[in-house]
C-alpha cells in the first residue's frame, strides 16, 4: 500500500510544519479529508488555535474551532506523520540576502523527528538548490536517516495570497516536484485530495523552485515598470489611473497598477533569485532595477506629501498627519514587511510623527516590530493632510462628509493623498482640497 492509500485510509498523518498565513489554511484543507498534525513553534500562536481563534483571519474564528487539525508546539508530534509539508517564512535580511534561518530551523526540528519511510515536501520560497543542497543535508544529519534509502523529499512551492478569498489553495493549480518519479506521484496524489484546480508536475525539483521565485520576480517588475511611469506622469500633471484605464481598453494591455510593494513575496523572492545569480557571477540587471524603484515608492510617496503642504502654505516641521493604514495589503493583518514603514519613517525625516490607524492590523506585531502604536480613527482630526495607504473595506466607505470632519476647519487647503486610488478623484477636486494619488 502506498503512502497515499495510507493516508487516505487513516492509517497514516500529513503534518504541517509552520502554521502562519500560508501553513495554517493548508492544515485546516486537507484536515475536512484527511489525519492532520499542525506544529509551530510558536506556542502562543498553537493556543489561539486550539481556543479558536484565528490571528491571521485566513479561514476565520468558526472554522478553527470547528477544524479537526492537532494543534500543537510539541515537535516529537511529527513523529506520527509520514508526510510531512514545511511551510515557514523565508524573509531577507537588511542587506537582501536571503534568511535561511526559518527554513534551516525547520529542517532541524523535523530531522530530530523524521521517521522511516516518510516524505518531506518544502513549500517555503527559495532560490533553486535550497531544498536539496541545504535542506536535505540537515534532514539527513538530524534524523540519521538516507535520502533515498529512508526517506523522500518533494518541493510544492506556495501559491496562496493572504486575505484573498477567491484565489485559494483549493482553486489555483499546484506545482509539485519529487526527487524521483515514484516520490513525484506519491506528492501529487496527495495535494489531489485538496487541490481541486489539479497540479502540474515539475521536472525536477530545482525547476519547481524556479518557477516559484520567477512568479513574483514579474509581478515585481511589472508593478515597477507602473510606479515609475507613475513618477513620470506626477511630473507631468497627468493623473496615472486614468493613463491605465485608456490603455487598459487594448485586448493585450497587462493590467498592472503602482503601488508599495511589501509583504513575503513580490518584496521579497526577486532578492532570493538574485542573490543565486550573482554566486553565479552575473549581476541583475532588469531584476535589480525593478526592486529599486520598488523600494524607493515609500519615500517618493512622502517627499510628495511634503511638496503638497509646502504648496498649501502648511508648515512642514510638526504638521498633524494621518496614515490610514499600515499592513502590507488590503484586509489582512500581516504588518511584517510592509512598506507603510517608509513613509512613516521619511516624514520623520521632516519633523512629522504621523498617527497611524489600522483597526485591521496586528497592534502588537507593529508595535514589537516597528516601535509603531496605532491611534484610534477618532484622533483622526485637525489633520493637515491625510494619507489613504491601504484599501482596508473599512476605508472604502469613506465619504467626503467623513473625510472632511479629518482636517483642520482653520486650513484653507486639505492635502489628502489617496496611495491606492480608491476615492473618486472627482469628489475631491475643489479648490478647498489637494488631492494626489499614484
Amino acid at each position: 500500500m502506498s503512502l497515499y492509500e495510507k493516508i487516505i485510509s487513516g492509517e497514516e498523518k500529513i503534518s504541517l510544519v509552520g502554521l502562519g498565513y500560508v501553513g495554517m489554511p493548508i492544515a485546516v484543507a486537507f484536515a475536512r479529508k484527511v489525519k492532520v498534525v499542525g506544529y509551530d513553534l510558536n506556542a502562543a500562536k498553537i493556543d489561539l488555535y486550539k481556543s479558536g481563534v484565528d490571528p491571521t483571519n485566513e479561514v476565520g474564528d468558526e472554522v478553527i474551532k470547528n477544524t479537526t487539525v492537532e494543534f500543537t508546539s510539541d515537535e516529537t508530534r511529527l513523529k506520527e506523520a509520514k508526510f510531512h509539508i514545511v511551510a515557514v517564512p523565508t524573509p531577507v535580511n537588511p542587506d537582501h540576502t536571503p534568511d535561511l534561518t526559518p527554513v534551516e530551523g525547520a529542517s532541524r526540528i523535523l530531522g530530530r523527528n523524521l521517521t522511516k519511510g516518510s516524505i518531506v515536501v518544502f513549500e517555503s520560497t527559495v532560490y533553486p538548490g535550497v531544498t536539496e543542497d541545504i535542506c536535505l543535508p540537515i534532514l539527513e544529519k538530524e534524523s540519521g536517516l538516507k535520502c533515498g534509502v529512508d526517506f523522500k523529499i518533494g518541493y510544492s512551492p506556495e501559491r496562496i495570497n493572504p486575505g484573498d478569498k477567491v484565489h485559494r489553495l483549493e482553486t489555483i493549480t499546484k506545482i509539485v516536484s519529487g526527487m524521483d518519479e515514484e516520490t513525484l506521484e506519491e506528492i501529487a496524489n496527495v495535494y489531489q485530495i485538496v487541490v481541486e484546480a489539479g497540479v502540474h508536475r515539475a521536472e525536477s525539483i530545482k525547476v519547481a523552485e524556479a518557477a516559484k521565485v520567477i512568479e513574483n520576480s514579474q509581478r515585481d517588475i511589472n508593478i515597477a515598470f507602473m510606479n515609475e511611469l507613475s513618477i513620470i506622469f506626477g511630473k507631468m500633471g497627468i493623473d496615472t489611473k486614468a493613463v491605465l484605464e485608456a490603455a487598459g481598453t487594448k485586448w493585450n494591455f497587462l493590467k498592472f497598477f503602482p503601488g508599495l510593494v511589501g509583504g513575503h513575496c513580490i518584496g521579497v523572492d526577486p532578492y532570493y533569485l538574485t542573490y543565486k545569480a550573482e554566486q553565479l557571477g552575473y549581476h541583475s540587471q532588469i531584476i535589480l532595477s525593478g526592486r529599486r524603484i520598488n523600494d524607493d515608492m515609500g519615500k517618493y510617496v512622502a517627499e510628495s506629501l511634503v511638496k503638497k503642504l509646502i504648496a498649501a502654505d502648511l508648515p512642514v516641521k510638526g504638521a498633524k498627519v494621518a496614515i490610514l493604514g499600515f499592513t502590507f495589503k488590503e484586509n489582512c493583518p500581516d504588518t511584517r514587511n510592509s512598506k507603510i514603514i517608509d513613509i512613516y519613517n521619511e516624514l520623520g525625516e521632516y519633523g512629522i510623527v504621523p498617527t497611524v490607524v489600522d483597526t485591521t492590523a496586528d497592534a502588537d506585531e507593529a508595535k514589537r516590530l516597528y516601535g509603531i502604536e496605532f491611534g484610534s480613527m477618532n484622533d483622526v482630526k485637525d489633520m493637515d493632510a491625510v494619507i489613504i495607504a491601504v484599501a482596508h473595506n473599512e476605508f472604502l466607505s469613506l465619504d467626503r462628509k467623513t473625510i472632511d470632519g479629518f482636517f483642520n476647519e482653520n486650513n484653507k487647503i486639505k492635502v489628502l493623498a489617496d496611495i491606492k486610488g480608491i476615492l473618486d478623484k472627482k469628489d475631491y477636486e475643489t479648490e478647498d482640497y489637494s488631492y494626489w494619488r499614484l
